[in-house]
């Protein structure tokens, strides 16, 4: 009975630290400025709540622009501009998000900045009161189903990828075979022919010797 509790148990144990994440206030550099930023981390992959931020924002109706470049020193941040999100506020901002792997001793978390600008020079956050700064924290602890569906999402890609390559080399050890017993059967063929020949030479053999004998 213990063996099937078990796993129900470590099931509903990730999905209460899942749900218990929650959104502080941290720092961030964007456009060579400190920027004050929402920060959540979750017990996922980098690319789980990459994938789940950008459906998210798909679903509200914007797409971001990421900055890109080898010497770009905001490079990886997704940049929304004038986006309306009412979840947080009833005013267009300039939302940026970045998303990193938590760290070399985790690599399964990651974390995510959150920076809001009202302005291009001016960050939100300086002018929130509780209440928005709450709605914000809501909003970014409001995607752990998402980040949860999108890893979840990705084990499945993963087992996929693990199971079409198994079914390749078994096709690939299946035509082996085929062409392993092809070759048996047309060995068996030539052993045949070969060992008929054989006999019929031995004959040609024994008739020359006769003659040999017969000219004595």
């Amino acid at each position: 009975m213990n063996r099937i509790i078990y796993p129900f148990l470590a099931v509903a144990l990730l999905f209460s630290l899942a749900v218990s994440a929650q959104a502080y206030e941290g720092k961030i550099e964007y456009n060579k400025k400190k920027q004050d930023a929402f920060v959540i981390e979750f017990p996922y992959v980098q690319q789980a709540t990459e994938n789940a931020v950008v459906k998210r924002m798909e679903q509200l109706g914007y797409k971001a622009k990421e900055e890109k470049g080898l010497f770009n020193r905001d490079k990886g941040f997704k940049v929304y501009k004038s986006a309306l999100l009412s979840d947080i506020s009833s005013n267009r901002m300039d939302y940026l998000i970045y998303i990193d792997k938590k760290g070399k001793k985790d690599k399964d978390g990651s974390i995510l900045y959150f920076v809001i600008m009202k302005d291009e020079n001016t960050n939100a956050m300086t002018t929130f009161d509780a209440a928005d700064m709450q709605a914000a924290r809501n909003f970014l602890a409001r995607l752990t189903p998402d980040v949860v569906a999108a890893d979840l999402e990705l084990q499945i890609q993963a087992q996929q990828d693990v199971v079409s390559k198994a079914e390749k080399k078994l096709s690939e050890l299946q035509k082996d075979k085929a062409d392993l017993e092809e070759k048996i059967r047309k060995n068996e063929k030539d052993q045949d022919m070969t060992t008929k020949d054989i006999e019929n030479q031995r004959q040609v053999l024994e008739s020359l010797k006769l003659k040999r004998m017969g000219s004595m």
